[in-house]
């Protein structure tokens, strides 16, 4: 949204549209990915949304050039993003830096992977593929198995490696669910003192969720502002001043 990208109340005003629905459809216990799975039941595929998504989603280059936190992103060089966006963004922002990466999609990309490069990789699929996408309701239930290439692939990346969860909501039960299956298997290992710290970066963070997430290894950070978009940039300014900091202390000894 910090580049201009439509909420997801908007998907769901436009799905609404779409399927000549009352505007209380999607009251109580109707989420988006349900009203996604009905949209595809009755249309179909998913595909006529994801043309729509893929039209509403894009923005020009212009606007990602002007985008702070995506400059920020590229330049803290992350060996490894995950991203749960359909949007092309992230790529755009290592391209006009002169970035090179790999983009992961499918265990194809997997193969095709070159070591020392940034990894991106699109969790819930990218528009490039209908098939690939996670957004109905349907889909989020395959992906509760967690048997998906991409799925073995995170487990393997995360066990070893310091996490950083930016812009995750902690209603999604997919991403809690990983959060815990990944405390559980360092549990069970008997070497849960070994295991990397994990952060998530919360807007407001909330009492019961950071609680929560402590127990299983995971400290919430945040930051004094009641602008999600303002919270994030001071967030990874921050950070990004600490590790060039310690860069440059790393040089001169």
């Amino acid at each position: 949204m910090s580049v201009g990208l439509p909420s997801w109340a908007e998907l769901i005003k436009y799905m609404r549209a779409e399927l000549d629905l009352p505007e209380d459809c999607d009251r109580g216990d109707v989420t988006y990915q349900a009203l996604a799975e009905y949209y595809r039941l009755q249309q179909g595929s998913i595909g006529p949304l994801r043309s729509w998504m893929d039209r509403t989603w894009s923005v020009s280059e212009a606007k990602v050039r002007k985008s702070r936190i995506h400059d920020l992103i590229v330049g803290l060089e992350f060996p490894i993003i995950y991203t749960t966006n359909y949007d092309n963004n992230l790529e755009v922002a290592y391209r006009l830096h002169g970035r090179e990466f790999v983009k992961i999609t499918s265990v194809r990309d997997m193969v095709r992977a070159t070591d020392g490069l940034p990894q991106i990789v699109k969790f819930h699929g990218d528009f490039s593929d209908d098939q690939s996408l996670v957004l109905a309701e349907t889909d989020y239930f395959d992906r509760l198995e967690f048997d998906s290439p991409l799925d073995i692939k995170f487990r393997s990346d995360t066990l070893g490696r310091t996490l950083l969860f930016i812009g995750y909501s902690m209603s999604d039960l997919n991403i809690r669910l990983l959060l815990h299956r990944l405390w559980k298997t360092w549990r069970a290992s008997g070497r849960e003192k070994d295991r990397p710290r994990s952060f998530l970066f919360a807007h407001r963070p909330n009492p019961v969720q950071a609680a929560v997430l402590e127990q299983w290894g995971i400290t919430v950070l945040g930051e004094q502002s009641e602008d999600p978009e303002e919270a994030l940039l001071a967030f990874l300014t921050r950070l990004k001043d600490a590790a060039s900091a310690r860069e440059d202390q790393g040089r001169r000894s």
